[in-house]
């Protein structure tokens, strides 16, 4: 493991001030999520102004490409390469004569591409999901373990000069939720090589983290959900989801909890692997947020500091959370801040009910950024979507980066 990262095993405690108050936030114990009291969450500040958006979706019903596509997009990576923008969503395709839940299930990944990230075509399929329900419980050879496809991140490998992606392919249950349970994250290489390999064609080289004896009682049942790597002075960090987590490991497979979607974080001295947890005096990574932190994309601002942008959980289905996508920073990837929410709603007209996934932080130029995002309208069955552009405040950014927790 890179010396940089070893240091940071020892870590036992987080201590968080604001405004004139502390906040002591129980932590794990071996693994194990507690409950946590009087949550409070930072104001958002305005590191970022929103400049524009329209005021409706970009990729919605109805439009060029969505024709077999029923329930729209939920998650995935958009970069910008040459101009152009490389879009690649998790498609919620389900079947006609099925209902609505099964979208999450019947799911391919995407390839769409745009010049203005406005007006869209689709391009190509990467991967399709089976669509089959497990045959049992517990996590068993037996069952599909590509049930459901989801969350695919295109990362650029220097050293290999080609496109590797990482996703999630889940056992799908039937009955009990989560449906998308025990998830497993691929690597997968593009054949072609070079920055314009990243259309692919995508080929599997092997599955970089699962469920087992490394597993951690927050990863739960849904975990590992999610996958996404950065590279840092001392090697390869990172982000990697769990959800339903267990209050203690005789619960499985059964009894998981509907109560938080965390992550932790992972180490590795390459891109391909191997990658490690890291222990549970650093996971879960609560100092971003104690309950709720989904799908964070990592790109660096432009003086070098880290920043996480991610779901930051809905209001609906029973949760009331700030229904925003938040950001997080960080001076050396293993210390974040708290998590900060953006309200475009400000300057865009408000089309959808739940915000969802923000699909990365694509720089402009002149700190000028472009956020792609899935979210809901509570009507209709298919999930748009939706675009906004923002400017850096470097001014705030400065301020920011003086608080944030030393390397």
């Amino acid at each position: 493991m890179p010396t940089v990262f070893r240091s940071i095993l020892f870590r036992s405690a987080f201590y968080f001030l604001c405004s004139g108050f502390c906040i002591v936030l129980s932590l794990p114990v071996n693994g194990q999520v507690l409950p946590k009291q009087g949550i409070e969450r930072a104001p958002s500040e305005n590191l970022f102004t929103v400049i524009s958006g329209p005021s409706r979706p970009v990729i919605d019903q109805g439009m060029p490409g969505t024709s077999n596509i029923l329930g729209g997009f939920e998650g995935g990576r958009c970069i910008k390469i040459n101009g152009i923008y490389h879009l690649f969503p998790t498609e919620r395709a389900g079947e006609k004569d099925s209902g609505a839940y099964y979208d999450r299930v019947k799911t391919r990944i995407g390839h769409w591409v745009s010049k203005d990230a406005i007006h869209w075509q689709r391009v190509g399929t990467i991967y399709r999901a089976s669509g089959q329900y497990s045959v049992t419980d517990d996590d068993n050879p037996v069952n599909d373990r590509r049930g459901a496809i989801w969350s695919f991140m295109p990362i650029f490998n220097k050293k290999e000069n080609r496109w590797n992606a990482f996703y999630v392919a889940y056992t799908v249950s039937r009955t009990i939720e989560p449906n998308h349970s025990f998830g497993r994250i691929w690597r997968a290489v593009s054949i072609k090589r070079g920055i314009d390999g990243i259309g692919g064609p995508y080929i599997d080289s092997g599955i970089v983290m699962e469920p087992g004896l490394n597993s951690q009682l927050w990863e739960g049942r849904q975990g590992v959900d999610s996958f996404f790597p950065f590279q840092t002075a001392g090697g390869w960090l990172a982000f990697y989801g769990g959800a339903y987590p267990w209050s203690k490991w005789s619960d499985y497979p059964y009894h998981a909890k509907n109560s938080g979607w965390f992550v932790g974080l992972a180490s590795s001295n390459r891109l391909a692997g191997p990658w490690r947890r890291m222990d549970t005096t650093v996971n879960p990574v609560t100092s971003i947020d104690p309950f709720f932190i989904e799908n964070p994309i990592v790109s660096r601002l432009p003086n070098g500091i880290y920043i996480a942008v991610f779901d930051g959980g809905p209001d609906g289905w029973g949760l009331h959370l700030p229904n925003k996508f938040g950001y997080s920073l960080s001076k050396d990837g293993i210390h974040w801040s708290k998590a900060r929410y953006i309200s475009i709603e400000d300057k865009v007209k408000k089309w959808w009910d739940i915000m969802r996934t923000p699909l990365g932080l694509i720089a402009e130029g002149k700190g000028a950024y472009t956020i792609m995002y899935a979210a809901i309208i509570n009507t209709q069955r298919f999930h748009p979507i939706g675009m906004v552009r923002l400017k850096l405040n470097l001014k705030v950014l400065a301020q920011l980066t003086q608080n944030l927790s030393p390397e």
